[in-house]
């Protein structure tokens, strides 16, 4: 999803021959999976961080055109409202000072876009869900310029037979409205962890990222409220999964398999089921003609960019041009610092690399299912979810990432032979974020409940210590 296409109004001819191009560039891959193509480096990080553009008043502000101009930056690029932006890093084995450069490459980045928001009157937020944010605010004249998005929305309410997009979320308060076009999406920013793999540790280092995905809400919860309303710790996740609202072929269109979900088990023998499946059950949204695309599977890639697994694989091609697999982990709110982002990469790779060399498995004492439900708890009580670990063990999430996942993210980053100060540096501010109970999402609920709810002075008070740069669980209400 992140290349522009040529134009957003498409026929059935063209869907046809995409679908036959998808047919092949499918089989391709089965073939590189079967002969061992994808390359089998060291694992390498990354990271796309999404950040919302506003205006003196604490709104949205729609420039990311003239701002993305103006920054100049191969690492930015826009987002699929006018008011969002996205930042990148660029890839890094897994070793030495990973986080060290991570950080100090983040904090240049996030400096410079800081800058030059200034230079509009503008400032710039790392956060799940901006709080002024307004329902009335998410329309089809805030969108990007870009041809992409104006396709994905014809093509939603296609599917969709012009059904209206119902939000619906029941948490600690009630939330149902209504929308007509895909921008409730722009309302939840990310911060998505990317770790390339080598295809013999492919599987079970995304089973593992599944796996983890409920510690990694719980501790990075960032976006309870939304249009006012106090919801679930994260938000995002119910957010996201609505407002693109569309599932498999045919009777199934609003059926059990939607586009953004969490997925439907876990992978058995490779990564190459996702694709199949992507094939089989996921209309194809955007049919452009990519013949003449300079990297193969470009077809194949692009349909599986409008397929949001919240832990996704991706196909990428390297410096020389041999293509390798990459896992997307999507299930991190951006925010509230630099530093905190960081830290919860750390944790991230090295419970992960834990998980996906136990002697046994996880996922044979973790049903696919118990995953799901871990998951979903976390992102309503953040925390405080109790949640099912190994051979039915239940704890709650501060305790279970205290006692039992912790440790094993120290042992995974070590294996990994990365530094033992980054280790315990960033690992550190885990430790302190989860046995303060102080999230993102935490400080939030707090401020309001200590000041009332003014969202305008929640965030104006966010944005000040976000700037200051402490990490979230030293913030003061």
């Amino acid at each position: 999803m992140g290349d522009e296409i040529s134009h957003s109004k498409f026929t059935e001819t063209e869907f046809d021959v995409f679908k036959r191009r998808l047919a092949q560039e499918t089989e391709t891959l089965r073939e590189w999976f079967a002969n061992d193509v994808l390359a089998k480096e060291k694992q390498c990080t990354g990271f796309e961080l999404e950040s919302w553009l506003v205006d003196s008043q604490w709104h949205p502000a729609p420039i990311n055109q003239v701002f993305l101009e103006r920054l100049n930056s191969p690492l930015a690029s826009p987002e699929l409202a006018a008011f969002n932006i996205e930042v990148n890093s660029k890839p890094r084995a897994l070793q030495g000072h990973i986080f060290t450069a991570m950080h100090n490459e983040l904090n240049d980045t996030w400096r410079e876009c800081r800058r030059v928001a200034h230079e509009l009157e503008a400032e710039l937020v790392m956060i799940g869900i901006l709080p002024t944010v307004e329902n009335e605010m998410l329309n089809l004249a805030n969108m990007s310029s870009m041809k992409r998005y104006r396709a994905l929305n014809r093509e939603v309410f296609r599917q969709r037979r012009g059904k209206p997009l119902m939000l619906d979320i029941l948490g600690k308060e009630h939330l149902k409205v209504s929308h007509r076009d895909v921008m409730l999406e722009s309302a939840a920013t990310s911060f998505q962890i990317h770790l390339q793999v080598a295809p013999q540790e492919a599987v079970r280092l995304f089973n593992a990222s599944i796996i983890a995905s409920a510690a990694m809400v719980a501790l990075s919860a960032n976006s309870p409220f939304l249009f006012g309303k106090n919801l679930w710790q994260e938000t995002r996740i119910p957010l996201f999964e609505q407002a693109v609202a569309v599932g498999g072929y045919d009777g199934a269109a609003f059926g059990p398999i939607h586009r953004v979900s969490f997925g439907s088990s876990y992978a058995r023998e490779s990564l190459f089921e996702c694709f199949i499946e992507n094939q089989q059950h996921y209309p194809i949204m955007l049919p452009v003609d990519l013949t003449e695309a300079e990297q193969p599977l470009a077809h194949l890639r692009l349909h599986n960019g409008t397929i949001w697994r919240w832990n996704r694989p991706l196909i990428g091609f390297n410096e020389q041009g041999q293509p390798h697999l990459r896992i997307e982990h999507r299930v991190v709110s951006a925010g509230p610092t630099v530093i905190d982002a960081v830290a919860t990469a750390a944790f991230f790779y090295g419970l992960v690399n834990a998980l996906g060399t136990l002697d046994i498995a996880p996922e044979k004492h973790l049903a696919f299912e118990y995953a799901r439900d871990n998951f979903y708890k976390a992102g309503h009580f953040g925390l405080g979810a109790q949640m099912r670990w190994l051979d039915g063990k239940r704890f709650s999430a501060r305790d279970l990432i205290l006692e039992e996942l912790l440790p094993l993210a120290e042992q995974g980053l070590q294996a990994q032979e990365v530094s033992d100060t980054d280790i315990q540096e960033y690992l550190a501010i885990i430790r302190e974020r989860v046995s303060s109970g102080q999230n993102g999402a935490q400080w939030q609920e707090a401020f309001v409940s200590k000041h009332g709810r003014d969202m305008t002075a929640l965030l104006a008070a966010y944005v000040e210590r976000q700037n200051h740069g402490e990490p979230v669980h030293h913030w003061i209400l």
